[in-house]
């Protein structure tokens, strides 16, 4: 029978050591080391035409032009107020898959659990500057705190739990909700596209970067309760255009976490298309194991199983993200 001062402990390893009070050390750390990455999965490409997941002909959409040079930026905000239905995944993938179309990507984390900056590999508690610091601090410029990735092309300004008192303090400030805008203003002429991971909920970081973006790319899990908490998102966006940013508009929808083997994915799908139309992208994300793989990589599926299904799919959204 296990007693007290055994709990915790693996069997046949020793004890933490203890540190200078007695205490054994706990480490917060969470490190999963990757295995090498899956084997390929079968995945058959559609074709325009053919009906797709959404239940409506597949528009057809041509591979992105090269292009000669790099600028102004167009800035998407990922945004649902609802947690876990895959912005910061789609933020990551979608930003490789545009950088593979050969458009420089800037990844902006501004959600405080720093999540994005997990997923490239980024550990965000041992930053000593954060997308915090260029907001709060007069000398500290964006180019400053900008980290390159592992993707050729796609770079990242990182945020972690210190953005969280940014709410608070940015209440009394003139022209709050113009706050991101202003940050981004020095390096927008050096990419095609800046995507905003935003936190999951409408407060003030939301505002800003809605305020800053020009179009709003809205993840949505093909579940009902997912659903129900849209027409709250959109009625914020109209709220921002009205008063904010008469520049912003709705780029498009994404169906993600779908299964199309139930009968309540299926529901849920034909319900977003009959109710936004041709703003649902054609392209759905379906649920898989992949994802949670990449986390712990810290890549993006389109490098990690580069010939899997979920890298497809987000290839195919860039190309839509492009198109539009």
């Amino acid at each position: 029978m296990s007693t007290p001062e055994h709990a915790g402990q693996t069997w046949g390893a020793p004890p933490p050591p203890p540190s200078p009070s007695g205490v054994p050390r706990a480490s917060v750390e969470l490190s999963l080391a990757p295995h090498a990455a899956p084997a390929d999965e079968d995945h058959t490409e559609q074709v325009a035409g053919e009906m797709g997941p959404t239940g409506r002909p597949l528009r057809f959409v041509a591979d992105p032009p090269l292009i000669a040079g790099h600028g102004p930026a167009k800035i998407l905000a990922v945004c649902n107020q609802k947690g876990g239905v895959g912005k910061t995944t789609s933020t990551i993938n979608l930003g490789a898959a545009l950088s593979e179309y050969g458009r420089k990507v800037l990844l902006v984390d501004f959600d405080p659990q720093g999540a994005l900056s997990v997923g490239l590999g980024v550990h965000p508690h041992q930053l000593d500057q954060t997308i915090y610091n260029v907001i709060m601090e007069r000398d500290v410029g964006v180019g400053d705190v900008i980290m390159r990735t592992p993707v050729e092309g796609m770079d990242l300004l990182p945020s972690n739990i210190d953005l969280s008192a940014a709410e608070i303090q940015l209440v009394s400030e003139v022209g709050r909700e113009h706050t991101l805008v202003r940050t981004l203003r020095p390096v927008i002429e050096h990419y095609d596209y800046v995507l905003v991971d935003c936190q999951p909920s409408l407060g003030l970081l939301t505002v800003n970067a809605l305020a800053a973006a020009d179009g709003v790319l809205i993840p949505l899990e093909c579940e009902f309760f997912s659903l129900r908490g849209v027409a709250l998102l959109i009625d914020t966006i109209e709220k921002v255009r009205e008063r904010l940013n008469p520049k912003l508009e709705i780029t498009g929808i994404l169906a993600t976490m779908y299964d199309p083997r139930t009968l309540h994915s299926r529901e849920v799908m034909a319900r977003v298309v009959e109710a936004f139309g041709d703003v649902v992208f054609d392209t759905v994300i379906n649920r898989t194991v992949r994802f949670p793989e990449t986390t712990v990589a810290g890549e993006p599926i389109t490098s990690w199983a580069p010939r899997s299904a979920g890298a497809k799919a987000y290839r195919a959204l860039a190309r839509e993200v492009i198109a539009r």
